[in-house]
């Protein structure tokens, strides 16, 4: 009965716009009292959780995020992958989906991504001849591999919330997934632009020079490759490279590109504590939530049920993914991490599920939520850009779903595209 009234409450609570933290924290409050479990169980979990080491690479990246959206990198990274791909119908969107996703090597955050990378692209493509809801959808989707590729803040997140899952191992794991998903969003776009006949006005515009465009794009190149690189090398932590990466974003802006000035680096950091702030926030409230139901044993019973019912693996899998996918459609990934794993953990458990495959099948399913309409926080930055309104985006924006949801298939029918990365290395 106390189980049945925390969720009744908290579904109420999101249901009348209660923001998410508060109707976890609340929700769990409840729960807390009913159960005559102490109230200072509530900061006994808000600060531990927020205090784990892992948590500390998260404001590190969100920073590199904002300080590389404002260092110019991103235009020079398309002019490179224009120099690189070439011009024609169909092209200048694979440009915007190969430049997210180096972006995401950088940033990790998709919608940090959506607003570098649309910021740009966007004009390039209404002068190309693409219709604004088509490029709105393509910068949407291609944002969505941000947090697969590493440095990706959700897997953070997922490591703090689930033992048995470093980070190292996560960021390994998503490499793979993370660059096919890029390559299937590419097949629609293509398909889609040669189809309707758009970007007929590409190949007049001309090629930037190979050479000297590698030249001008090579500092945010070889951001990834530090950030992961001196990882795999052993020089420093997930939570030092980011620090690093900050100081290295810092020096490109600053000297190198000379598009940040000193009078730019506080409110970048004001920007960078608001984001990671919220995060760190939330995930605080939703510990007393999560405290609630694990110790008044609400989800053992449930998990007990569904793993004696019959159902098996595969097809509790289907249920979980379903239900995920419509969750991603209302709620940003932060927020489903925090409300569904807890209650998942079991069934991983029971299931026997690897950590690691699971947490990239979850953030794979977050992704695809990231440009579904109709709350999807990509989407409705690159419609923002585009000054259109996300229901024009659905036509289009829905073969790209498509196109993620038959590679996510694919995910659980053969888990070493997921899980042989990381064995590889070690991890």
């Amino acid at each position: 009965m106390i189980g049945l009234t925390i969720f009744v409450i908290f579904a109420i609570l999101m249901t009348v716009g209660v923001p998410i933290g508060v109707a976890l924290l609340l929700g769990g409050a409840i729960g807390i009292g009913l159960g005559n479990l102490g109230w200072m169980s509530i900061p006994n979990n808000f600060y531990p959780t927020v205090a784990k080491y892992p948590l500390l690479a998260l404001p590190m990246f969100v920073l590199v995020g904002v300080i590389f959206d404002r260092s110019g990198v991103a235009q020079r990274l398309v002019t490179f992958a224009q120099a690189l791909i070439g011009r024609g119908p169909g092209m200048l969107p694979v440009v915007a989906i190969t430049v997210a996703m180096i972006f995401g090597g950088i940033s990790g955050s998709g919608p940090a991504s959506a607003a570098a990378v649309g910021g740009v692209m966007l004009v390039a493509m209404a002068r190309a001849g693409y219709p604004a809801p088509f490029s709105a959808s393509v910068i949407g989707a291609a944002a969505a591999t941000d947090i697969l590729i590493p440095p990706s803040i959700a897997f953070i997140v997922y490591s703090v919330l689930v033992p048995g899952a470093s980070v190292p191992a996560l960021f390994a794991a998503g490499i793979i997934p993370g660059v096919l998903a890029g390559l299937a969003l590419m097949i629609p776009a293509i398909w889609l632009s040669r189809k309707h006949g758009f970007g007929a006005k590409e190949r007049e515009q001309p090629r930037p020079p190979f050479f000297a465009s590698l030249l001008q794009a090579s500092w945010g190149l070889a951001a990834p490759v530090l950030i992961l690189g001196g990882m795999r090398a052993g020089w420093f932590t997930p939570t030092e490279a980011a620090v690093v990466a900050v100081f290295y974003g810092l020096f490109v802006g600053m000297v190198v590109h000379r598009t940040i000035k000193v009078k730019d680096i506080g409110p970048i950091l004001v920007e960078a504590a608001e984001t990671a702030g919220i995060i760190l926030v939330i995930l605080g409230l939703a510990s007393v939530f999560a405290y609630a139901v694990s110790t008044l044993g609400i989800i053992d019973p449930i998990a007990k049920a569904i793993t004696t019912s019959g159902l098996g693996s595969t097809a509790t899998l289907v249920i979980i993914v379903v239900i995920l996918l419509a969750a991603g459609m209302v709620l940003d990934g932060v927020s489903i991490f925090l409300i569904f794993i807890p209650i998942l953990m079991p069934l991983m458990r029971a299931f026997n599920w690897d950590p690691v495959w699971f947490g990239v099948l979850l953030t794979y399913m977050v992704a695809i939520g990231q440009f579904t309409p109709p709350m999807a926080v990509n989407l409705m930055v690159a419609s923002k850009l585009a000054g259109i309104s996300i229901e024009k985006t659905v036509p289009w924006v829905m073969w790209f779903v498509l196109a993620m949801m038959v590679l996510l298939v694919s995910f659980i029918a053969f888990p070493p595209l997921v899980t042989w990365l990381p064995k590889y290395l070690g991890y």
